[in-house]
């Protein structure tokens, strides 16, 4: 039976979720038009905002729906950045961890629109160095459009101080932005409480469609748009809502925050078990991020004289799925920015993977991993000596 350990990569769709999403396609209207079919479908909209929102801990106007966590995080990183540009602000702080969501819009800003980016880095166990934040802001806080850091990182899973980070920017009047793609659904999260401009989150990492995503904007604060075409979302984001796919990522919200506790106990024991099962077969293994606080499913680990690549098909072809922690442009493999970051060398970084457990993990799928892991690594470590 084939095992699904990539999570962090995207969840199978909650079964509510589906029959939501189902049911949703067979009704007809546009929820921006005035008549009553586009009414009725606007009022179920407006219904999974506010479900959403609960979840969030936000206003339903403070979610702006988008096709994706990556297309929030180039609205919010951009507007904010062009708000600031408006006022002299030319600065944009990221860590020099964040998904190329944010890496890739932010070099655009730099090649594009003249930014000024500076990356934070980290600690060897992928902690952001607040210091250099703070010191940072201590010089240039009148030059800092924007400060973009991740609530928790997709490949280690480690947790960011994003209270301590919004703290430090309010006294400096500068908005912080937040990836909280990986976080929502996992660990508890407050839009209200943390006190954020802007946050981003998606529907797929928590058993909802692929498609959908949020950026939640803060009440009264407006930047310029990314899409142009009809202003549905605040004159922030034109285009017709994808209302199937908005019901049922908040059915699947729902579904997700009913047993929370639970689940999420339930994820970190299944991680624990992995984690112990594989530091007992491969002791020469090392879990990335394993002193500081992670997110409940994810395993990222190291395991010297293998290649990431090569664990990764023969794992596979196990039946077993788990990803890499190396990212691939263009037909070319690099080693993983994050674990660069955190102090590796390109030959250690070159010899991790990461496995990520989520709400349909089973005993069985950390079992059967852990059953093929010591032969899979056997033969990978042969491979490498050729």
């Amino acid at each position: 039976m084939p095992v699904y350990l990539d999570h962090a990569a995207t969840t199978p769709m909650a079964d509510v979720a589906l029959e939501v999403m189902t049911e949703q396609l067979k009704h007809l209207g546009n929820p921006s038009s005035l008549h009553s079919f586009g009414r009725e479908v606007r009022k179920d909209l407006e219904s999974a905002r506010e479900e959403i929102a609960v979840a969030l801990d936000c206003h339903p106007s403070e979610i702006i729906f988008t096709a994706s966590g990556t297309e929030a995080n180039n609205t919010a990183l951009k507007g904010l950045y062009w708000k600031g540009q408006a006022v002299g602000r030319n600065v944009v702080v990221v860590s020099s961890i964040e998904h190329h969501a944010i890496l890739d819009p932010a070099e655009w800003l730099k090649v594009h629109e003249g930014a000024e980016v500076i990356e934070i880095g980290v600690d060897s166990k992928g902690v952001v160095h607040f210091d250099e934040l703070e010191d940072l802001i201590s010089r240039r806080a009148d030059e800092i459009a924007v400060i973009s850091i991740m609530s928790s990182n997709n490949e280690t899973g480690v947790l960011q101080p994003i209270d301590k980070v919004v703290e430090l920017a309010r006294s400096a009047s500068i908005p912080v932005h937040s990836d909280a793609v990986q976080s929502f659904g996992k660990v508890p999260l407050s839009f209200s409480k943390l006190g954020l401009t802007a946050m981003s989150v998606s529907a797929h990492k928590l058993g909802g469609p692929i498609g959908v995503g949020a950026l939640i904007l803060r009440k009264g604060f407006d930047v310029p748009a990314l899409l142009h075409g009809g202003g549905q979302e605040r004159d922030i984001r034109s285009g017709t809502f994808n209302a199937p796919s908005i019901l049922a990522f908040a059915a699947a919200v729902k579904d997700d925050f009913q047993d929370f506790a639970d689940r999420n106990l339930r994820v970190r024991n299944l991680r624990k078990k992995l984690t112990e099962g594989i530091l007992e077969r491969v002791p020469d293994a090392y879990v990335n991020g394993m002193e500081a606080e992670r997110l409940p499913g994810i395993v990222n680990v190291t395991i010297p004289g293998t290649e990431s690549d090569t664990l990764l098909l023969l794992l596979d072809n196990e039946g077993i799925a788990c990803s890499t922690g190396s990212a691939c442009t263009a037909g070319v493999q690099r080693p993983s920015h994050v674990l660069l970051a955190m102090g590796h060398t390109d030959r250690t970084a070159r010899s991790s993977i990461r496995f990520s457990l989520g709400a349909t993990s089973t005993e069985f799928d950390v079992d059967q991993a852990l059953l093929f892991l010591p032969s899979v690594i056997e033969r990978a470590r042969m491979a490498n000596l050729r």
